[in-house]
């Protein structure tokens, strides 16, 4: 009898086993004074397949939560996984809404990932067209690419970028300037694509330089770490010069029980969990069991692996690339820079001009999340100076008195010092100006002064 046809009788039968098994999620106050207690467990055959761990830590993620503690237990005919979450303050989740939004999202993931063969994070979308770039990071490559979206009569509604490395990762979602849904003429993305592949090659980056355009959405964090571990950022740099004793990673094989175990210690930050999971998974390592402490400013993490195939490290190799793309997820979001907030009414061209402003300043962008909340563009920018070091707060206060003090905040508690000792001027005119230039790839090219 065919193979495929008996792969799709066991799915089949499997998705049957689970609807009359569904996951259990229970949410539980009472158990813990400092943090509440999400469980997530199912008893039913091929419980742990792979990206099911990751889609419960995407959901806790995503509500915002901070997880304190994990524990891992996934093994034969069964799983059970115990979260210890807190909001962004830091207290216990006591909101009936958030928590029926907790166990109704968990329960939804967790009987898709167990029920469905398909890549996990994908959703379908018909709003936004998707741009991916990848590239070599260098002073000015963002506010290229906005201008260049600008002038394409591309509306930015929502981006995220990351620098690791000297590498440049971005999702961008657009629409039609005129029209507000997605580009679909193909003619008109080719030329999209085309121009932003211009600019990401520059000189210097004519082989390794991406662009892919698609209408649809994927979960954008976890594209970003697959984009720059495609394009191997992890082995990219030299972190010679960074205090590695904030960094441990350590992978080796448990003989006895036929698993590889990865131990971490790192600095604490929010989406440190998602961040190392969701590397695991894209290596195509199943995780079996795990134990995650955060003690203070460190966090404590341990795996134990296999490969997809039921086995475990099989080489040196194997084991240094795995801690080399272990500390690369961990270091891609550790943001470097002076954190800007921008807030204001949301116009096509903001972003061309708001960071053209940043460029002509000395201002180079290392990280940033750009969001719209119905009429109002809500973004966040880390910037340093063009060679990588501190900002100045000289230059900080140089910006916001062209865009706008009320507009650009500093949320960096040294610079915020500073600034208010050097305050400047009000002025509005230099971010609704109308631009005489068109921003390309060189560099070189100054706006005229009018």
């Amino acid at each position: 009898m065919d193979h495929e046809f008996l792969a799709d009788i066991d799915d089949e039968y499997e998705k049957l086993v689970i609807q009359l098994n569904p996951p259990r999620v229970s949410v539980d106050n009472t158990s813990s004074r400092q943090a509440t207690l999400v469980q997530v467990s199912c008893s039913v055959g091929s419980a742990n397949r792979q990206g099911s761990l990751l889609e419960v830590v995407q959901v806790l993620t995503d509500l915002n939560l901070t997880i304190t503690r994990a524990y891992i237990s996934s093994d034969g005919e069964w799983f059970m996984d115990v979260f210890h979450v807190v909001d962004q303050s830091g207290n216990k989740i006591y909101d009936g809404e958030v928590i029926d939004r907790i166990q109704k999202s968990l329960a939804a993931r967790a009987s898709i990932s167990q029920s469905s063969r398909r890549s996990v994070g994908i959703q379908a979308s018909s709003e936004h067209t998707s741009i991916e770039l990848v590239g070599r990071d260098r002073p000015g490559l963002l506010s290229e690419i906005f201008a260049v979206l600008s002038d394409l009569k591309c509306n930015i509604v929502a981006a995220e970028v990351w620098t690791h490395n000297l590498r440049m990762a971005s999702v961008i979602y657009i629409t039609d300037e005129e029209s507000g849904g997605p580009i679909e003429n193909s003619d008109r993305l080719a030329n999209i694509k085309r121009l932003l592949r211009y600019i990401l090659v520059g000189d210097r980056d004519k082989r390794s330089a991406k662009t892919a355009i698609s209408v649809g959405v994927t979960h954008t964090q976890r594209r970003l770490h697959q984009m720059l571990y495609a394009d191997r950022d992890y082995d990219r740099g030299d972190t010679a010069g960074e205090d590695r004793s904030k960094l441990v990673v350590n992978v080796e094989n448990c003989t006895e029980k036929d698993y590889s175990m990865v131990n971490m210690r790192c600095d604490d930050r929010p989406k440190l969990l998602f961040d190392t999971v969701c590397t695991l998974t894209d290596m195509e390592y199943v995780v079996f069991h795990a134990t995650v402490i955060v003690e203070g400013p460190e966090a404590y993490q341990e795996y134990y692996i296999r490969h997809v195939d039921g086995s475990p490290i099989s080489s040196e190799g194997e084991r240094q690339r795995l801690v080399l793309c272990l500390e690369a997820a961990i270091r891609r979001r550790n943001a470097e820079g002076v954190r800007l907030e921008l807030c204001c009414e949301d116009r096509v061209g903001l972003l061309s001009d708001v960071t053209r402003i940043f460029r002509e300043n000395g201002l180079s962008v290392t990280q940033a999340e750009v969001t719209t909340r119905g009429s109002q563009a809500v973004n966040v920018f880390y910037v340093t100076d063009s060679s990588g070091n501190p900002v100045h707060s000289r230059m900080i206060e140089a910006v916001r008195n062209e865009i706008g003090q009320a507009i650009l905040q500093v949320k960096d508690e040294m610079h915020a010092k500073a600034s208010a000792e050097e305050s400047g001027r009000f002025s509005l005119g230099g971010l609704f100006r109308s631009r005489s230039e068109k921003l390309l790839h060189n560099l070189g090219l100054k706006r005229s002064s009018s």
